[in-house]
């Protein structure tokens, strides 16, 4: 398997992957992929055998500290075609976007996502260290972050979604009996 950065020929295919790999909410998923990439960040593809398998995308955010904003990366969406799912492709993508993060210089990384997952990878519960999820609909172990080499203590505070995903409705789970 192969790790590296997106290039423009790889959009359809990851497109494909998201469909795929999120079911009945793939179009949608894929077409916040779409919008977040045009912001820029780190977008990571696996390969196996030349065939793009796997994605990964790093989007920027905004931590509000008391002392200033701080930019901080975003890690959604993850695809891996089903059909491989339980090969580590995931865990390989996300393992190298937080290595090349570090290496950028990124204080942490944020994500909403299942906490049995991304604790392995060495997530950790957002609201256990202090800061504050941008929506109540987000359940609290599902907020995670990690912090890199270039964390500081007083970087604490509400992570500030990007716009993209409130127009895209992509933040925490809606109730549709409320």
């Amino acid at each position: 398997m192969e790790i590296r950065e997106e290039v423009p020929a790889d959009h359809a295919t990851v497109r494909r992957v998201h469909e795929a790999a999120f079911g009945d909410h793939g179009v949608k998923v894929a077409d916040l992929n779409e919008a977040l990439r045009r912001m820029g960040g780190l977008s990571l593809v696996a390969e196996v055998d030349g065939a793009v398998v796997g994605h990964v995308m790093f989007s920027t955010s905004l931590l509000d500290a008391p002392r200033k904003l701080v930019e901080v990366p975003v890690l959604s969406p993850i695809g891996v075609l089903p059909e491989l799912h339980g090969n580590g492709i995931g865990s390989a993508l996300i393992r190298r976007g937080l290595e090349i993060l570090d290496e950028r210089g990124a204080p942490l990384v944020f994500l909403e996502g299942d906490p049995g997952f991304y604790s392995r990878a060495g997530f950790k519960t957002g609201g256990d260290l202090g800061f504050r999820k941008p929506s109540l609909r987000i359940p609290d172990g599902a907020f995670q972050v990690y912090p890199l080499a270039a964390y500081e203590d007083w970087m604490t505070g509400t992570l500030v979604y990007s716009p993209v995903f409130w127009e895209h409705d992509s933040v925490g789970l809606r109730d549709p009996q409320a």
